[in-house]
């Protein structure tokens, strides 16, 4: 018998998913059809910073033969509630079929995707967060009370994905962890029915790099967040037999670096912004500006404002800064609001509430008018 397929989607084609990648889709295929299965690694965020359960579900339909099994891994802090519920209901639908596998974290939004596999396997060391939908917005008195009503009935939709996954489970508990913002261990997923069965431990960054967003949360485990200051492994330098030194590139060099570096990229119209903010100091510095220039570039894209990028590059902003002023665009343009149940940031900006300008010259007009019309009628 011929070994097994296993066509897997990454963010990345042809690019296998290493456990410290930031990043989680693309479609890989090989062997035959009828013996494979689909693997689908869900490592990053769900949403707009991620990718779209639009995208997830179109790009695995195109990958699923209707019958083989699926398997689809998790490592996410988690993103926005809709995508998450979307991604569960897709994952639901594909019945018996479908394992979902949590390698290390499953919080928030993605806690609700997972809970869609009809059979849920969580790694020994890995985690299960649930909590509250969490939004933000601005606006009078009625329209926060119309906010905590849709608030209230997306809490409702939560409950729901968790007690299709675990029926038997107590509601009034269950809604006691989620107002509190519980972290469950592998044992206590299985003990509660929100996971089936404890497979082996793995050792997995927690968030991928995503440090600062697990910080959102109120009860993050300190083992946790201790990861986010461990230094990443490298390999130990050859005593007997070191590398050449690379060669020092001069301006001319460095200059294009950058060019090639944006073409490869498809941001050629950054060379200027990121040339200004190097000034070619040093490969180094050109290195890490166009790492910046291609994560900014890809935040700008998914918010369907690219145009934006070289203004936030210039301006010197970080990923989290961009984050926030985008999301804020999005929020003022549109008509709406968005559900996410991932908490601030502590430094995202606080919301702004701008007053209404005064007039000054049509209060002096209306005065004048007035006074003028009182003098007439005391000469009348």
């Amino acid at each position: 018998m011929s070994k097994k397929a296993i066509p897997r989607i990454y963010d990345k084609a042809g690019k296998q998913v290493k456990v410290a990648d930031k990043s989680w889709y693309t479609l890989q295929a090989s062997g035959k059809a009828e013996q494979q299965t689909i693997e689908v690694f869900v490592y990053g965020e769900i949403g707009t910073w991620g990718v779209s359960a639009n995208q997830f579900v179109q790009d695995l339909r195109a990958m699923d033969d209707g019958a083989s099994p699926v398997i689809v891994a998790f490592n996410s802090i988690g993103g926005d509630l809709f995508d998450g519920l979307a991604i569960h209901n897709s994952l639901s639908r594909l019945g018996e079929r479908c394992t979902g596998r949590i390698d290390a974290l499953a919080a928030s939004a993605a806690s609700v995707a997972v809970c869609g596999a009809h059979r849920v396997v969580i790694a020994a060391n890995a985690m299960l967060m649930i909590h509250n939908p969490y939004t933000f917005t601005g606006g009078d008195a009625e329209d926060f009370r119309r906010v905590a009503d849709v608030l209230d009935q997306t809490l409702e939709a939560i409950i729901a994905a968790y007690k299709s996954k675990a029926p038997d489970i107590d509601e009034a508990e269950l809604r006691r962890m989620v107002n509190a913002e519980t972290w469950l261990t592998a044992n206590e997923a299985v003990a509660l029915g929100l996971a089936d069965e404890v497979g082996d431990g793995l050792k997995v960054k927690a968030c991928l790099g995503q440090g600062s967003v697990l910080q959102r949360f109120q009860n993050a485990p300190a083992e946790l967040l201790a990861q986010l200051d461990e230094e990443p492994d490298v390999e130990p330098a050859d005593p007997v037999n070191p590398p050449d030194p690379a060669p020092v590139l001069d301006a001319a060099g460095l200059a294009l670096m950058v060019t090639k570096g944006c073409a490869a990229a498809g941001i050629s119209n950054l060379v200027d912004p990121i040339l200004a903010s190097t000034k070619l100091e040093s490969e180094a510095v050109v290195t890490a500006a166009l790492t910046k220039a291609k994560a900014l570039h890809g935040l700008c894209v998914a918010a369907r404002l690219p145009e934006l990028t070289g203004e936030f590059l210039a301006a010197g902003l970080d990923e989290a800064a961009v984050r926030a002023r985008l999301f804020d665009k999005l929020v003022s343009s549109g008509g709406g609001f968005e559900i996410n149940n991932s908490l601030p940031l502590d430094n995202d900006p606080a919301p702004t509430i701008t007053a209404k300008q005064v007039d000054t010259q049509s209060i002096w007009a209306t005065r004048q008018a007035a006074q003028n019309g009182t003098s007439k009628g005391a000469r009348a």
